[in-house]
């Protein structure tokens, strides 16, 4: 009768484990995709600053253009 427990025991735990290893699987890939989608949007906004750092120029010339009318 012991024996039979320890094996219930054991197999409990193997499928705890099985069980575990696949919520840290499933974790992993969740993390990469919000890394990538992260990357993502931080070349988006490095993108929107230098078009920005553009436009800021564009409007400084064009104020110092309507200020010598």
């Amino acid at each position: 009768m012991a024996t039979r427990n320890f094996n219930t025991h054991t197999a409990s735990r193997q499928s705890i484990a099985s069980s575990g290893s696949a919520v840290k699987a499933r974790q992993l890939a969740q993390l990469q995709s919000k890394l990538a989608q992260l990357s993502h949007n931080l070349a988006d906004t490095e993108n929107f600053l230098r078009m920005t750092s553009v436009q800021a120029e564009a409007m400084r010339g064009l104020g110092t253009w309507h200020a010598g009318l």
